[in-house]
């Protein structure tokens, strides 16, 4: 039942993260924002998440304070920022508020991730693939909302963002009541130390964390790239495709990720976190790899043509580039004592994160002008991590 209770509140809290995007349309009529505007509006989010997950990360927080009551408060805060988002005014007052939310994330999504692992003890595989599964349908949800707005009229666009937050306070009262586990609170004497407050630096130090944070920065380096990137995919093999159903099928491609984490959780209980995480990486290499030829192939040679083969190859890649993100925490948290697990994973966030926005910013300029083989250039993630997780002593296990 916690694990249940922790993947729902994930979902409703994290919510907050890309319920703007489905109404920037009427956030540009309403201020008169230009596409350029629309680019800071959608990454202030992205910046006040990284700095969160520093202040908690290095400060550790997660670990001296009570996470249940963190994630709790964030979600307050985070609602409350987001519902005032319709009176913001304009661009700079929806900037401010966006960077406020997204500071409020670091203590929802890295926090809830440490709840998970105290809650599942030997499991945290198979209970971070839940959690992180209800991320990703969460990223996918804007794509969603998009599209079925497109198909009707007449729902007010304040409605979608209010309504989030509103699941926000439930996500954060549910775990307000749920509390942190009976092992973790016991661990919290040993965790006010000086030490504490730098505690994510000191994960680093320790090395089955720093390969298992490693690999995942290869993984991030690709996985949010490739989310971007989808809807240019399907754009450039059908380009008469209208904005409902390319939204549709953007939703559909990123939601499969959510099953994708699931089946993983499951495989690492039989096979062990590394294994999937192996499988994942090596997957979504080889569909690096194949798709400059493998999408001029299966696009639709005559117009009106099926878009199924190039979106059944589209949703595997998908599927295989983050099958694997749940186990690389899994194995964070597995190499580290139990009293500094939240400020390494907050940290390991922080740092991923700012990799893919490196990746976003240096690679999407360039579909234009490299098309298909831009791929290629997301290659080098996948690999990396693979070389990262080539040891076999690296497993996940109960947090000592």
């Amino acid at each position: 039942m916690p694990t249940l209770i922790l993947a729902i509140a994930e979902l409703f809290g994290t919510a907050l993260w890309f319920t703007p995007n489905a109404v920037l349309a009427d956030l540009q009529a309403l201020w008169r924002l230009s596409d350029a505007d629309l680019g800071w509006l959608t990454g202030a989010v992205q910046c006040g998440f990284l700095l969160g997950t520093l202040l908690i990360g290095l400060g550790g927080l997660a670990d001296r304070l009570d996470a249940s009551r963190l994630f709790a408060a964030c979600c307050l805060l985070g609602a409350l920022s987001n519902a005032l988002l319709p009176w913001a005014g304009g661009l700079w007052g929806a900037v401010g508020l966006r960077v406020i939310t997204g500071m409020c994330l670091a203590g929802i999504y890295p926090v809830g991730m440490k709840l998970m692992v105290g809650w599942t003890p030997g499991k945290s595989g198979l209970g971070l693939a839940w959690l992180v599964g209800m991320l990703v349908l969460g990223t996918a949800l804007p794509h969603g909302l998009r599209g079925l707005g497109e198909l009707s009229a007449g729902i007010p666009w304040q409605g979608g963002i209010w309504g989030a937050s509103l699941l926000a306070v439930a996500g954060g009262a549910m775990v307000w009541r749920l509390g942190e586990a009976p092992a973790v609170r016991q661990a919290k004497q040993h965790a006010g130390g000086p030490g504490a407050r730098l505690a994510g630096l000191e994960a680093f130090s320790i090395d089955g964390f720093r390969r298992a944070a490693s690999a995942y920065f290869g993984h991030m380096w690709e996985l949010y790239t490739l989310w971007a990137l989808l809807p240019l995919m399907l754009l450039a093999a059908a380009p008469g495709l209208d904005t409902a159903r390319l939204a549709l099928l953007a939703f559909a491609l990123i939601a499969v990720g959510g099953p994708a984490c699931w089946l993983g959780g499951a495989l690492s209980q039989r096979y062990g976190s590394r294994r999937v995480a192996q499988l994942g990486l090596a997957g979504s290499a080889l569909c690096c790899l194949a798709y400059p030829w493998a999408g001029p192939l299966l696009a639709p040679t005559l117009e009106g043509g099926s878009l199924l083969p190039l979106a059944l190859f589209l949703a595997l890649w998908s599927a295989l580039a983050v099958i694997d993100s749940p186990q690389f925490s899994a194995l964070s948290a597995a190499a580290c004592p139990a009293r500094i697990v939240g400020s390494a994973l907050t940290l390991q966030n922080a740092i991923g994160f700012a990799i893919s926005m490196l990746s976003l910013i240096v690679l999407i300029p360039l579909w234009q002008a490299l098309g298909a083989w831009l791929a290629w250039l997301l290659l080098p993630g996948p690999l990396v991590g693979l070389w990262c997780l080539r040891h076999a002593s690296l497993q996940a296990k109960p947090t000592e």
